[in-house]
């Protein structure tokens, strides 16, 4: 059950209430969590949510230090499994970049809890390694947790700038994003996160997904390479990807109206998937 309320650890799915009176009597609407991911907090997705909210009830996801949520020394898998805890089942499960790894973990460890996922500038591994070059040098998060030390705020405008290079829509993103960093997570927080980036290697388990999937990834991403999303189209039982061109690590932005198309896209292949489902039922008599 997704609580209102502040969790007292990691990850707090809030609701968006319903914009009207009229809208409370329709029947519910599918769910959708959205999770954000490193440095910004879930004010990022304000793009996206009047028009999913007309469509879905959202939820939001706030990582262990990220308003509102406190800062908690809470380990990858278990924030994983809070988030699955307090997600509805059947919901769709929304993540982008390092917010796409914690949704591929919980969709890993509780196969059954999630309807889709809808993975935005996601890899199954940040980091480069043996047999895995779509990705950045362990060098660059080094830098980085070097750079957290001495200045979070700075920092976080310069990944701003780094994860927008290319884009574009670069100065409409940089605003965009910039404009959300009015909030900044501790620096124990924006640590775990580091740590998160550079340890975490999904690829040998994301085979075992049989959910279906939307992967989302700007050709320029400076980032996450678009092969990291190729590679996981190819290896995920049930996945599809849609490339955004023109943009770089936050395709929501660029190109708000295609994110929105293919979750809604997802949403009404399940909604089919489950009326086959019911019309195949035997009837009992």
């Amino acid at each position: 059950m997704i609580s209102s309320a502040p969790m007292p650890a990691s990850v707090l799915p809030r609701r968006i209430p319903p914009s009207s009176a009229a809208e409370e009597r329709l029947p519910p609407k599918p769910d959708v969590v959205l999770i954000h991911g490193w440095g910004f907090d879930q004010t990022i997705w304000t793009p996206l949510a009047d028009s999913l909210s007309k469509m879905f009830t959202i939820r939001l996801a706030a990582l262990p230090g990220y308003a509102p949520a406190k800062p908690a020394s809470t380990g990858f898998d278990e924030t994983a499994r809070r988030l699955a805890d307090e997600t509805p089942e059947g919901a769709i499960l929304c993540g982008w970049s390092l917010g796409g790894l914690i949704a591929l973990r919980a969709a890993i460890r509780f196969p059954r809890r999630f309807g889709g996922l809808v993975l935005i500038g996601t890899t199954p591994r940040f980091t480069c390694g043996t047999g895995w070059a779509h990705a950045q040098p362990l060098e660059l998060l080094e830098s980085f947790t070097e750079s957290v030390k001495n200045d979070p705020a700075g920092t976080l405008q310069r990944f701003n700038a780094l994860l927008n290079r290319g884009d574009t829509r670069a100065r409409n993103a940089l605003r965009a994003l910039s404009s959300t960093l009015t909030s900044i997570p501790d620096a124990t927080s924006l640590f775990q996160g580091l740590e998160w980036l550079r340890d975490v290697d999904l690829r040998p388990e994301i085979a075992s997904i049989e959910i279906p999937v939307r992967l989302i990834h700007g050709d320029k991403d400076p980032l996450m390479p678009l092969q990291a999303a190729q590679w996981m189209e190819a290896n995920l039982r049930n996945a599809r990807l849609k490339t955004v061109f023109g943009a770089a690590h936050a395709p929501f932005i660029n190109d708000p109206e295609s994110v929105v198309h293919q979750i809604a896209e997802l949403s009404n292949s399940l909604h089919a998937s489950s009326s086959d489902c019911e019309t195949a039922r035997p009837r009992v008599v």
